[in-house]
């Protein structure tokens, strides 16, 4: 017997129709002699829904009241699943996060997860019953609803399957797996059967949405295995888990970019202890988040150009600030970029393999993809290059590392 923590999305669960059919595959693992428990999130646009109604009262409303108002979502969705469940004979019992003391610290809109009792579940599951908990939400000490913010049923999951000790955790969502590159614009894209959990932060951190960061930290943490695999189509998904010796001989696992960068560069600064900081330091306490930075000193030595990307929607920002420092600092000007994309290799096979970066600077340079800015870690490199060559730039790594054929 296994004990086995499944999540299901918005879209999973966004018609009675579609959890029906989430009822029916959460009835196979259970009849198959697992025990099973189901974290769900509210029903696809229903928490869009709700945010606008509380709009429509203020647009700056107490975050106690927003968060009491947008876990009710969640609510909805694990009484119409149990209904459905014990519709088809399948005992089954649903709790909201407070119900099964899911313990978060105050920060209303993104709490934190603290502690799970899990005593309540495992009661109910050793009673033979299927266990439904709201996802996205917690309580925390004071008996305030809180919510965890972006991805929170995902983390709800992990959490539950790490206070249980689950065997796996299923994440179901509208993807098969996890992909070496977005098929949208590669149709050669592979669907990968294991990938670390450092390998999918990366992808995560640099731009693949097929899970959410906090949740994959969380994974890795306390050792929980996780498996991505698609609501809608039977198949064996994507499992992530540690590192291997069948994963060493991959090179690259995949290709991940971002959309939403821009770079900022400001030109002729004196080169002189604390130049980073005085650029840096404005732009940090505006809580704009930096990437990439890139320093070289100039050809007459005395001064440095500096350059670094951010989040695009920080772009005009961020402009303002900088070409506000060039004037302090007396630099020649400041440039600022809002065409330009993140490409990025990643594979934990890069320890042990040489030569990575040369393939992919050739392999670019060969179709006149000029570099912008270059960004290494122990098992990424990311490049900056122009918007136009996303598309060309994907493709062609794709096929340089072969990533169309399974290793």
């Amino acid at each position: 017997m296994a004990l086995i923590v499944q999540k299901y999305g918005g879209t999973s669960v966004g018609t009675i129709e579609r959890i029906l059919a989430v009822a029916e595959k959460v009835k196979r693992h259970r009849d198959q002699g697992n025990q099973v428990v189901v974290v769900v999130s509210a029903m696809s646009g229903e928490t869009n829904r709700l945010i606008a109604l509380a709009s429509e009262i203020d647009e700056t409303n107490d975050p106690r009241e927003m968060d009491m108002l947008v876990s009710t979502g969640e609510q909805v969705t694990i009484a119409l699943l149990s209904m459905a469940l014990q519709k088809l004979g399948c005992p089954a019992r649903s709790y909201t996060g407070g119900q099964v003391h899911i313990l978060t610290d105050s920060a209303y809109s993104k709490a934190r997860i603290r502690d799970i009792d899990g005593a309540r579940v495992k009661a109910d599951l050793e009673a033979g019953r299927v266990v439904v908990i709201a996802g996205f939400q917690g309580i925390d000490e004071h008996g305030h609803i809180t919510t965890l913010g972006r991805g929170g049923s995902d983390t709800t999951a992990v959490a539950m399957a790490a206070a249980l000790k689950a065997d796996e955790c299923q994440i179901y969502t509208d993807v098969d797996g996890v992909y070496t590159t977005d098929p949208r614009v590669e149709p050669k894209a592979r669907r990968l059967e294991r990938i670390t959990f450092e390998e999918m932060l990366e992808m995560a951190s640099l731009g693949s949405k097929v899970l959410q960061i906090r949740s994959v930290e969380f994974a890795g943490k306390y050792n929980v295995p996780l498996r991505v695999l698609s609501s809608f189509e039977e198949g064996e998904g994507t499992l992530i888990t540690f590192e291997d010796e069948r994963m060493e001989q991959a090179k690259i696992s995949g290709i991940a970019f971002n959309r939403d960068e821009a770079k900022l560069t400001i030109r002729g600064v004196p080169d002189q202890p604390g130049v980073a900081f005085k650029i840096l330091g404005p732009i940090s306490d505006q809580n704009i988040e930096v990437d990439m930075i890139v320093q070289n000193i100039a050809a007459d030595t005395s001064t440095t150009d500096f350059t670094f990307t951010v989040n695009r929607g920080d772009f005009k920002r961020a402009k303002a600030i900088l070409e506000n420092t060039a004037q302090e600092l007396n630099a020649q000007e400041a440039l600022a970029d809002d065409k330009i994309v993140k490409i990025s290799l990643v594979g934990v096979g890069m320890r042990s393999h040489a030569g990575i970066a040369s393939t992919m600077f050739e392999a670019l340079a060969k179709e006149g993809i000029n570099i912008r800015m270059i960004s290494t870690s122990e098992i990424k490199i990311s490049v900056v290059v122009d918007e136009k060559y996303l598309e060309l730039g994907v493709r062609t790594l794709h096929e340089a590392f072969n990533l169309e054929e399974a290793s």
